[in-house]
């Protein structure tokens, strides 16, 4: 893992802590292709913050910490927005904290402090109910019919066989596959099935 940060003595200080660490690999900001992790150390989840998690990720190291000084819950909805997976404050960040999340990170798995995961969750749920309900969308960006054909899809059967099954016109089975691969920029039905269970819906 590496760390960036806009001011040298926040990222010799945060470097300096995580090079004692037997658990974590520090390599140099400069040389960042070998990192699986990046700590990003900022005041807030700005534009700049914003444009350097990106910057990181268009540049091969796939995840990204935040460690920031003013976190709340609008910040870290922007921070996922921007690709970040774990966020930290900075008056939390220990060497064992630290490490902790960027092993998570290193998993794949995400980390929230616990006193702002409640309020994402509830505005999750009021992003649900305001704008995907009415839609007929799920969380995931897929509408049930469009769930329940891609699992047929995916269980082998064809245009014909889904209309029939799902008591829908060829036509429409078509239309919806359409849809899907359109709006998410899949390439054709196999992706949109490959992206269907990768997000657990079939």
């Amino acid at each position: 893992m590496f760390v960036f940060a806009a001011d040298p003595v926040s990222q010799a200080g945060v470097a300096g802590q995580l090079r004692g660490r037997p658990e974590v690999n520090v390599v140099d900001a400069a040389d960042p292709d070998s990192a699986e992790v990046a700590v990003v150390v900022a005041d807030e989840i700005d534009a700049e913050t914003k444009n350097v998690t990106r910057a990181i990720q268009r540049n091969g190291c796939p995840r990204v910490v935040l460690v920031v000084t003013r976190l709340d819950d609008s910040a870290v909805l922007t921070g996922v927005e921007s690709g970040a997976c774990g966020f930290v404050r900075r008056s939390d960040a220990t060497p064992e904290r630290l490490v902790d999340v960027i092993l998570a990170a290193a998993a794949g798995d995400g980390t929230i402090p616990p006193d702002l995961l409640g309020k994402l969750l509830i505005q999750l749920r009021q992003l649900h109910a305001a704008v995907l309900t009415p839609r007929g969308l799920t969380l995931a960006g897929l509408a049930e019919r469009e769930i329940d054909v891609l699992r047929l899809v995916a269980d082998g059967f064809d245009t014909g066989e889904i209309a029939e099954q799902l008591c829908y016109s060829e036509r429409t089975v078509k239309n919806v596959i359409h849809h899907v691969t359109t709006r998410l920029q899949l390439r054709n039905r196999s992706h949109a099935v490959a992206y269907a269970m990768r997000h657990g819906l079939i």
